[in-house]
């Protein structure tokens, strides 16, 4: 093979030299040789780790199980993974019902975050082992050091997120503000026969109690809870709605209720809730001394938390001035961050009031005492 002439080294861009002669037909030995040659370097590109398209990756997950079943939250945890990407997977249940999965599921359970409500809840499921503890410099700053678990060293095991006041509800047309402004006028006789209020062993009634013994000693809640027993215009029953109802068509005339259950009523458009509201006067008892009782909603980091960067990131959020906003305005409960103030018309109308500052946590470990208290005065 020869070029027509001396172009062994042509120059490179005056196109003066024809292109070489190529053998004729398919199949020859200088195409097979040339698609050779092709294939070698394409397996060669391969094998020094050619670019490849990178993989997308797996979406974030938050397990939470979660014993607020209000509509309103659901605002939350779309903010959440809107600012985060982490989808949130959800179990609602009552607070009994999470408690006995996370028995039941032990070390296999998907749980990250549980969400409780009230004090003697979280801590029983503290006590059963079910969470783990956190140091979170963050939550440590925004949630006061009353209103989350104690601090093994490693960190507190729940933290609270919203706070609802003990109040009591009376009979304007028939009780003295003067006669309902402290915890301990609810034992008085001069309140004989005048008194609704839900099972004594609810938790929201064991923390209450349990917060008054901190205050009253032993021997003097449990006269006290004597004298309410004494003091009852029926046996114990309904929730705290039915309480207030109760007041307000008479059956009653002192009830005690959580002001979460007092707002939902005062926001209510319907005629039936605003006579209700109408009828009752509210007090928020021992602002000359100790203050009222708060109980919390709050939440843990599972004590097998698969997810727990997810999981850290979820509880911090909890305490950010949206989530606070979304607790107050969507649900009628007050923030626990200080700087955060609620725009809620019902909340608003209750005015500022005093809080007590016994810890949610040894109102929590006092129910059991409570509890056999309540079985000797007879208070079901």
């Amino acid at each position: 093979m020869s070029w027509s002439r001396d172009c062994s080294n042509p120059p490179a861009l005056d196109g003066a030299c024809p292109s070489p002669a190529r053998p004729q037909g398919r199949g020859t030995p200088w195409m097979k040789r040339a698609a050779g040659l092709v294939m070698s370097a394409s397996a060669l590109l391969v094998a020094v780790g050619a670019p490849a398209q990178a993989q997308p990756a797996e979406p974030q997950v938050l397990n939470l199980y979660s014993a607020r079943h209000y509509q309103t939250d659901e605002a939350l945890y779309a903010d959440f993974t809107r600012q985060t990407g982490i989808r949130i997977n959800r179990v609602d249940s009552d607070d009994a019902g999470i408690l006995a999965r996370l028995r039941t599921e032990g070390a296999a359970s998907p749980a990250d975050v549980i969400l409780l409500v009230d004090a003697a809840r979280l801590w029983r499921a503290e006590v059963d082992g079910l969470f783990q503890p956190l140091r979170s410099p963050l939550l440590e700053q925004k949630v006061p050091a009353t209103l989350r678990g104690r601090d093994s060293g490693e960190g507190s095991q729940w933290f609270g997120f919203s706070t609802r006041a003990r109040v009591v509800v009376y009979d304007k047309q028939a009780v003295k503000a003067a006669d309902v402004d402290t915890y301990e006028e609810l034992g008085d006789p001069k309140n004989r026969g005048r008194l609704c209020i839900r099972s004594g062993s609810h938790p929201y009634n064991l923390s209450l109690f349990g917060a008054m013994q901190e205050h009253l000693g032993p021997a003097a809640t449990e006269a006290w809870l004597q004298g309410m027993v004494a003091n009852m215009a029926r046996p114990p029953k309904g929730g705290d709605t039915d309480q207030i109802r109760a007041v307000a068509s008479g059956e009653c005339k002192i009830a005690v209720t959580n002001t979460y259950y007092l707002a939902r009523l005062m926001r209510s458009d319907k005629p039936e809730d605003r006579a209700v509201v109408e009828r009752i006067g509210v007090s928020f008892p021992n602002q000359s001394s100790w203050g009222t009782h708060v109980n919390i909603s709050g939440a843990a980091l599972a004590r097998h938390a698969k997810n727990r960067a997810a999981a850290v990131r979820f509880l911090e959020y909890l305490a950010s001035d949206q989530a606070q906003i979304y607790f107050a305005d969507g649900n009628n409960e007050w923030p626990v961050v200080s700087t955060v103030k609620p725009r809620n018309p019902a909340l608003s109308a209750m005015g500022d009031f005093k809080a007590e500052t016994v810890p949610v946590s040894v109102v929590g470990m006092n129910q059991v005492r409570i509890q056999q208290m309540l079985d000797r005065v007879g208070f079901k």
